[in-house]
């Protein structure tokens, strides 16, 4: 086999494509031959030693891959040979095979294609937990998406609309706002070119978004959360745009609003079986064409260092999905 080796987990430019002994798996364990794999920004931090879970040195990086399961290690009884399935483990993507978990392995269905699969998981479950279960999202209400073309700000768009809310998708470019539209935004914000909290208060008459998605942080959370609606709900998913923003407090106060957090990983750990309920559900989406990832386009495993760069430019809109 190979992969891309993080030995030194100083930056991309550390990482090396190398040949490695295929592992057999152990208890618990499948073997995967992957097919695809997505580039998201955990993968990023992650090789610059900026993510909150630090690897043993070394580790291949590539956080979340679909294959197909090549051999079974003692215990596994609900996956089979040749099976196709989609896993998101932290670790062991940005390679052509790898060991993975078995209890994290999603299978899929006749007709989900490995470059689908490899962007499901992380962005669906991320923003179904964060509209359903933390902000109780009802049909309807008003959702503002923050960082709206990018892999969870499309997954937010496609899964508040089919809960029958409507969607205002804030983007940095007019291209990704013409994204947005495309996956069923009722209206939308270009925060390059606009003022986000004038442009708020027109498109929900003064009222502000009942529930605000935000995986951007720095300047733009405080304009949305003073723009909120009366018991509104501000999701902190994540900080793509750099800064951790400070808020404050006081806000919460005068809009009667609630501040939550959303992390999705520690809900899966300590909640398993209401997660493998909501993957159901995601899946049966899915077949019904409800949901479906965004692919800003496929490229070859081998040019994993050039997918970091354009995943850096911010002109990535939806997922960037590496292929063997």
């Amino acid at each position: 086999m190979h992969a891309w080796l993080c030995e030194n987990p100083t930056g991309v430019d550390a990482l090396t494509w190398k040949e490695l002994p295929t592992p057999t798996p152990g208890p618990g364990q499948v073997l995967i031959q992957i097919e695809a794999a997505s580039l998201n920004f955990p993968d990023l931090l992650i090789v610059q030693n900026k993510y909150q879970m630090k690897p043993e040195l070394p580790f291949v990086p590539g956080s979340e891959y679909a294959g197909k399961v090549q051999a079974l290690g003692e215990g596994v009884t609900h996956l089979k040979v040749g099976q196709s399935v989609a896993c998101l483990s932290g670790t062991g993507g940005f390679g052509t095979h790898t060991l993975a978990p078995a209890k994290l392995c999603m299978p899929l269905p006749a007709g989900f294609p490995a470059t689908d699969g490899a962007a499901f998981i992380m962005t669906y479950a991320t923003s179904h937990h964060a509209l359903v279960d933390r902000a109780a999202l009802k049909a309807g209400e008003t959702v503002l998406v923050l960082g709206a073309a990018g892999g969870v700000g499309t997954a937010a768009i496609q899964i508040a609309k089919a809960m029958g809310a409507k969607v205002i998708a804030a983007a940095s470019s007019d291209e990704k706002c013409a994204l947005c539209t495309t996956l069923g935004a009722d209206a939308t914000i270009n925060y390059s070119t606009q003022n986000l909290r004038e442009a708020l208060k027109t498109l929900t008459e003064g009222k502000g978004p009942d529930v605000v998605y935000d995986p951007v942080g720095g300047d733009l959370a405080e304009p949305a959360f003073r723009s909120i609606a009366w018991r509104g709900r501000y999701l902190v998913v994540g900080f793509a745009g750099g800064p951790i923003p400070s808020l404050p407090l006081n806000l919460t106060l005068l809009k009667g609003a609630s501040l939550v957090g959303v992390f999705w990983g520690d809900f899966a750990r300590r909640e398993p079986q209401a997660n493998a309920a909501m993957m159901g559900e995601l899946a049966q989406w899915y077949g019904q064409g409800k949901i479906k990832p965004v692919l800003d386009r496929t490229m070859a495993m081998n040019e994993l260092k050039a997918a970091y760069t354009l995943m850096g430019s911010r002109s990535v809109m939806g997922k960037l999905v590496m292929v063997n």
